[in-house]
C-alpha cells in the first residue's frame, strides 16, 4: 500500500487521510549562495496539515487502477488503512509511513510530523559565478519610455559634474555677492566719488 501512496504523494504534491489530515511535498527553489560561488539545489519536504482531510475523486480512481479493483474496493481498503494509522497513533504514540515520515500525539493530542524525506544524490550544489560583460547590450524602462543600456551609461556620464570644475560656479557666486554689495552701497549714499570714502564728521574740541 505505502508504494502506490508514495506514488501518488510524488505525482500530485499531497495525500489526504481521513480523520487525520493532509500530507504535502513542498519544495524550496534553488537559490545562489554567494559566499561558496555555488548554486544551491531545490530542496524538497514534507509539510502536514491536520485541517483537511478528505481525499479527492480522482484519489480513490488512482487507487482501484493501480491494484486493478473497483474503486468502492479500493475506498474500503484506504478507509481501513487511514483506521490502523489512526489507531497507531492513539496507541503506540507513532506511526511511520514509509519513505514519508512519521505522525506522533503530543501532550495535547495535536498531531506532529516528522518528515524524512532527503533530497536525491544527483541535486548537489553546483558551482557558480556572476559575470559582468561591460560590453553587454540590452533594454532599459525608464518612466515610459525604452532605452538602451548604452543610452543611459552616456546619460549618467555627462550627468555629474565634477570638482575640477566647480571653480567658475564659485567665482560667479561670489561676483553677484560683491557686485549686490557695492549697488547697495552707491544706492545708499549717492553715486558719486566721494561715496566711496567716509563721510562721517569728526568735531574737534578747540
Amino acid at each position: 500500500m505505502y508504494a502506490i501512496l508514495n506514488k501518488y504523494l510524488f505525482q500530485h504534491k499531497s495525500i489526504s487521510i481521513p480523520g487525520l489530515g493532509t500530507i504535502l511535498l513542498e519544495t524550496l527553489p534553488a537559490k545562489p549562495d554567494t559566499g561558496s560561488r555555488t548554486m544551491i539545489p531545490p530542496v524538497y519536504y514534507f509539510r502536514f496539515d491536520k485541517y483537511f482531510d478528505s481525499p479527492d475523486k480522482d484519489f480513490f480512481s488512482y487507487l482501484a487502477a493501480r491494484q486493478q479493483i473497483p474503486e468502492y474496493e479500493a475506498l474500503r481498503q484506504y478507509n481501513e488503512f487511514a483506521f490502523r494509522l489512526r489507531d497507531q497513533i492513539n496507541h503506540l504514540q507513532e506511526a511511520v509511513w514509509e519513505g514519508v515520515g512519521s505522525l506522533r500525539k503530543d501532550g495535547e493530542g495535536n498531531i506532529l510530523f516528522d518528515s524524512i524525506l532527503e533530497n536525491p544524490f544527483f541535486l548537489q550544489p553546483v558551482p557558480a559565478e556572476k559575470l559582468v560583460r561591460a560590453d553587454a547590450h540590452h533594454k532599459l524602462l525608464v518612466g515610459d519610455q525604452e532605452r538602451t543600456s548604452d543610452e543611459m551609461s552616456k546619460w549618467f556620464a555627462e550627468e555629474p559634474v565634477h570638482g575640477n570644475r566647480l571653480w567658475w560656479l564659485v567665482a560667479l557666486i561670489t561676483g553677484i555677492a560683491a557686485a549686490l554689495i557695492i549697488l547697495f552701497h552707491f544706492s545708499s549714499h549717492g553715486w558719486k566719488v566721494d561715496s566711496t570714502g567716509n563721510q562721517q564728521q569728526v568735531q574737534l574740541n578747540k
